[in-house]
């Protein structure tokens, strides 16, 4: 089991390594100077121009920039923003707790209507049921992220005036910041129009950053459902006397559960990804949107701090799935 892990933890600082030059590199050949973007439309003089490229260290030879990257990285300094001037870090902590609500949100929205979604699909195997339940899921899979969130905005935002456009919570409410959630915060706080508020917000972007691990999780425990129904100790529990609801819940469903949990791990790690677009097109103070108006701005030290933030968590999510498979199945951790 030893070798095992430390197999993985050289192949997470491999590929945190290449996350490090790959989002070094490429918003270097984003067009468009940062001092010019920093300076706004006003005419900047030649020898400024150079001394604020110089104050910046963005003079230097990418090669010696990347080492000051590196080094800063080691001493757990993510630098400091072009733009705001502020500590990356700070900001990273500050906008982490709206990504995290969001996420966990959707995850858990994915997970309540996929599971019955896809159980239900498996037990009713060619029926109404099962074609409508995959028909769902297949839309939900095929949906673009942008499309989905702007068809829901021009719904029920703009159309039924049912849900807010953007934000995190409507302006009236002043939400003393304890847990980084904005729902329990504001449920702390004794307010339930704030509390109200909070879901409202909250639901079109869960819906939109849900939907497609909603599919991923229907389709994997239908399959994983129908190959668990035909094992011969279901018809020996059937047998037996046990209740259809036992038999189904306490026996095939846990069963099924297995690949269904590897599948929700790396959803997880890949909704970080998806939020992105979610966060950009509802206006969520988080992460994403941070990455998006960092490389709009060409805030070198924003943008790789985001990416490298985003690449750790799903590939430690991915780490975690694999330990657990390989404690679940030795056979796993012996073949590698």
């Amino acid at each position: 089991m030893l070798n095992f892990l430390v197999r993985k933890l050289a192949s997470l600082l491999t590929a945190l390594v290449g996350v490090t030059v790959v989002s070094f590199g490429l918003i270097r050949l984003v067009p468009g100077d940062p001092v010019e973007i920093m300076m706004g439309e006003r005419y900047v003089e030649a020898a400024a121009h150079a001394a604020a490229l110089h104050r910046l260290g963005l003079d230097e030879p990418l090669w010696r920039q990347y080492f000051h990257y590196i080094d800063g990285l080691l001493r757990g300094d993510l630098g400091m923003s072009l733009v705001t001037r502020e500590p990356v870090r700070d900001e990273l902590l500050m906008l982490f707790p709206a990504t995290a609500e969001l996420t966990l949100c959707a995850l858990l929205f994915a997970l309540l209507l996929g599971l019955p979604m896809g159980v239900a699909a498996a037990l009713r195997r060619g029926s109404w049921v099962d074609r409508a339940a995959m028909s769902v899921a297949m839309l939900g899979f095929s949906m673009p992220v942008f499309w989905w969130g702007i068809v829901l905005i021009m719904g029920f935002s703009v159309g039924l005036g049912w849900t807010p456009v953007s934000g995190r919570i409507a302006v009236e409410y002043e939400v003393t910041q304890v847990t980084g959630s904005m729902i329990i915060d504001a449920w702390l706080g004794s307010e339930p129009g704030a509390v109200v508020s909070a879901f409202s917000h909250l639901a079109l972007p869960t819906l939109v950053l849900g939907t497609v691990p909603l599919a991923v999780v229907a389709r994997m425990t239908r399959a994983s459902m129908l190959e668990v129904l035909r094992e011969d100790y279901l018809r020996t529990a059937r047998a037996t006397g046990l209740s259809p609801t036992r038999v189904i819940v306490g026996h095939a469903l846990r069963n099924a559960l297995i690949p269904v949990i590897t599948v929700v791990g790396l959803q997880a790690g890949a909704l970080l990804g998806g939020a992105v677009l979610t966060e950009t097109i509802f206006s969520w103070p988080g992460i994403g949107k941070w990455i998006i108006d960092g490389i709009g701005r060409r805030d070198y030290p924003v943008v790789q701090a985001g990416i490298l933030v985003a690449a750790l968590l799903f590939i430690g999510v991915n780490l975690v799935v694999d330990v657990l498979y390989g404690v679940v199945n030795p056979r796993l951790r012996d073949a590698e």
